[in-house]
């Protein structure tokens, strides 16, 4: 039997001002078994990110229960076996005086804790994690003078460094160039053949859908969860529906393109 690393039962959310209330979540269930490759797919405003930030904590339940691991997530320890790259890393790049190695190295102090010295055996994975994301070149530069597509990079490798046995992707591939995507998801199926469980939140779906074994689409509700196969068998009809325009989904590894 498959351990269940993610399971989400019953899960909504509000988003409320003074004016009015905002259903971006309706009763979502979602089991993520371990060494699953998920591609979390949908619209703009579906509440993608909106999940994906339930299930790390950083916003709080209103209603709904999420286990990891078989453990409710707030009381759920171990979140260093979490590698988690958000969609603002570019943002939060700018300005921000630190070397490329030193970003990278940071995401070991929930390991080691702050104010710890990095041993020989972290920096070794440090040129690991370089090398894994071709960017070596960049380790002693400052992370502010680097490319949307560099720093991207450079965060992907931040989550990486601590060997995560989870790896959480929030639209990992914005600003890096085709070449670059393409070598991000030969590093996916890599990590994917070592048991990590990758959870990735994609609106490029007609190239995930050729790696991911599994897709979850989301429009407020779950509208779909089942293997790549049965994806791509969904009528353009029935796609449209979900995503509420019309919508072809088109394989990449056919050498065509994918129109959303």
């Amino acid at each position: 039997m498959s351990e269940a690393i993610f399971e989400l039962k019953n899960i909504s959310y509000t988003y409320k001002d003074k004016l009015e209330h905002t259903p971006a979540l309706k009763n979502i269930n979602l089991k993520i078994d371990k060494g699953d490759f998920v591609a979390l797919v949908g619209p703009n405003g579906s509440g993608k990110t909106t999940l994906i930030k339930l299930i790390l904590g950083v916003m709080k339940l209103q209603k709904g229960e999420i286990y990891i691991k078989g453990d409710n997530h707030q009381k759920y320890a171990s979140w260093q076996e979490i590698g988690y790259v958000s969609q603002k890393s570019n943002s939060f790049a700018k300005g921000f005086p630190a070397s490329v190695s030193e970003v990278i190295l940071s995401g070991l102090t929930k390991q080691k804790g702050l104010f710890k010295r990095f041993s020989r055996k972290d920096k070794k994975r440090l040129e690991e994690v370089l090398e894994l994301l071709d960017i070596q070149d960049l380790k002693d530069k400052n992370i502010s003078s680097l490319s949307g597509g560099q720093t991207q990079r450079v965060f992907i490798a931040r989550a990486l460094i601590n060997r995560p046995s989870i790896l959480v992707l929030d639209e990992p591939t914005v600003g890096i160039d085709n070449q670059h995507v393409k070598e991000f998801y030969d590093v996916l199926l890599k990590l994917k053949k070592q048991s990590v469980t990758i959870l990735l939140v994609t609106h490029d779906i007609g190239v995930v859908v050729d790696h991911a074994n599994e897709v979850a689409c989301l429009n407020g509700h779950l509208h779909f969860h089942g293997t790549n196969h049965e994806f791509k068998n969904l009528g353009e009809a029935e796609l449209s529906k979900i995503y509420g325009f019309p919508l072809q989904l088109v394989s990449h590894d056919h050498d065509r393109e994918c129109c959303v």
